[in-house]
């Protein structure tokens, strides 16, 4: 399926509610959330729902809290990286703009854990695998491409916490395979 297509169908799904419908867009680093969230967002723009956008690397806490337990640590990246206080407190501001039907489409890591799951409508999870998230960080940030450096342990093992932890493939409304951005293939959901 092309990229629109996937889009628009994505779109559609999205019910319009008494308030405003709260979406996010979750995936590991590299997997494409931002420009996902971005042009799924366009897209609802264009057949006329107002959108807010809320990323969640706009919320990240300061480094003395996100390396408290060592800048190697992948417990201290899946626990610390996020303030999610601040970024649940800037879905709500998204929202107070917005009318009924309107939505807010959130993009970040973690998404689904337990005290954020709530507060999404809907969501997305971007099934990518990290051979692939990894090059394409390595173009993008200049990181080792090897998902296996030494380099990488903090954020690969913190996303596997979470990943064997919450099953975010599972929780998730709707799982696109987005490897291929162009051609994104959606595995579950509307």
């Amino acid at each position: 399926m092309l990229r629109a297509e996937l889009l628009t169908r994505l779109a559609t799904g999205v019910p319009v509610a008494p308030s405003a419908v709260v979406l996010a867009v979750d995936g590991v680093d590299g997997a494409g959330k931002t420009t996902f969230a971005d042009a799924l967002g366009a897209v609802l723009e264009g057949s006329g729902r107002p959108v807010a956008r809320v990323r969640a690397d706009d919320h990240l806490h300061p480094p003395e809290v996100r390396y408290a337990r060592g800048r190697d640590s992948p417990v201290g990246f899946w626990l610390n990286s996020y303030d999610h206080a601040a970024l649940l407190a800037a879905v709500d501001a998204g929202e107070s703009g917005l009318r009924a039907g309107d939505v807010v489409v959130v993009d970040g890591i973690f998404l689904h854990r337990p005290e954020l799951r709530p507060r999404w409508d809907r969501s997305v999870w971007l099934d990518v695998p990290f051979a692939t998230t990894y090059a394409r960080m390595a173009r993008r940030d200049g990181c080792d491409p090897d998902p296996l450096h030494p380099a990488n342990r903090r954020y690969l093992e913190g996303q596997r916490i979470y990943l064997r932890e919450h099953h975010p493939e599972r929780l998730a409304d709707v799982v696109v395979d987005n490897s291929d951005p162009g051609r994104p293939r959606l595995l579950r959901g509307d």
